[in-house]
């Protein structure tokens, strides 16, 4: 065995030593923590595709969020689900839609502690399932979404949203988003933008959480294709120069090249979104006694972190903080 062999080799033999030479490493600072929160209900509702996951009370959503403040989490996502849907996602942007209530019980409950991110779009919200406004001829019409997003980005900011995060993909919501804040003197809320989101397969269980599957048709008319690389560099680009502060990856796992190459191209913060389907699947084969659920779990992070993600989204976020 030759000297550079035998190096690498003495650097492995134990468990210390291999902490420290250990290029990557994922601690709570990178973690955001993916929370339900819907009207409505008394008591949290577990979400039998995503086990440890449910969807929260008011009361429950604040107990978790100052757990996770505790833990030394610094941000968490917020998707609502409303006991009331229609074609315009009404109670999206509504002074007492379920998020903005959550907002200012949370502003309340950790002040600027925490990081309190917020999904902005309208899947969750409209009886159709889709996250725009849907033309009479059965498609969503970008420019009329536009609208909508940049008014549930006021209504979000205004209850309290440190950060508004566009997931819908539609062409210019970053601008438009950008151009409503400014506007209404939310000029320091940050834009972390989902670049690039793609139409995949792995989202099953999150419409089970949000319980926003669509009732017609599919998103892969605005979402991206899974066979498309050098797209989402051109995504990415788009967000930027409309004003996004901060950009998003989604999925995690099935994309680290494009985390890798966004990483590679951009000077903004990289973010990625470890999904309900990856998340998923961990759990399942860990309860079938398949894999070490924990091991897995912590590899995963560790590529999404390797890949060049400064921020991961995860449903393991408590988990991991409570075992550190």
């Amino acid at each position: 065995m030759t000297f550079p062999e035998r190096r690498l080799r003495r650097l492995r033999r134990t468990p210390a030593l291999r902490r420290l030479v250990a290029e990557y490493r994922v601690t709570v600072d990178d973690l955001i923590a993916p929370l339900f929160v819907k009207e409505g209900i008394d008591t949290p509702e577990p979400v039998a595709s995503m086990p440890g996951v449910v969807q929260h009370t008011q009361e429950s959503l604040r107990k978790e969020v100052r757990a996770l403040c505790d833990l030394g989490v610094p941000g968490v996502m917020i998707f609502g689900v409303p006991a009331h849907k229609d074609a315009r996602g009404t109670q999206a942007d509504a002074a007492d839609g379920v998020v903005q209530i959550a907002l200012r019980n949370l502003r309340d409950e950790v002040g600027d502690a925490l990081v309190l991110m917020v999904d902005d779009c309208l899947d969750e919200y409209t009886d159709h399932g889709h996250c725009g406004i849907v033309s009479a001829e059965g498609e969503v019409d970008n420019d009329a979404t536009l609208e909508r997003y940049a008014s549930i980005a006021v209504a979000q900011a205004d209850a309290g949203a440190d950060v508004i995060a566009p997931s819908g993909m539609m062409d210019g919501q970053v601008s438009a988003i950008r151009a409503a804040l400014d506007e209404t003197g939310h000029t320091t809320t940050p834009i972390l933008a989902y670049a690039a989101k793609y139409a995949s397969a792995l989202y099953g269980p999150f419409r089970d959480a949000a319980e926003c599957a669509p009732q017609f048709g599919d998103r892969r008319g605005y979402q991206m294709d899974p066979a498309n690389a050098r797209e989402a560099l051109v995504e990415v680009a788009l967000d930027v120069a409309e004003g996004a502060d901060m950009v998003m990856i989604k999925p995690a796992l099935a994309y680290l090249d494009v985390i890798a190459e966004v990483r590679a191209a951009f000077d903004v913060p990289v973010a990625a979104y470890h999904v309900s389907g990856e998340y998923a699947m961990v759990k399942a084969a860990a309860q079938l006694g398949w894999i070490d659920g924990e091991a897995v779990a912590l590899e995963h992070l560790l590529a999404i972190k390797r890949a060049g993600a400064e921020m991961i989204l995860t449903y393991f976020a408590r988990e991991f903080a409570e075992a550190l």
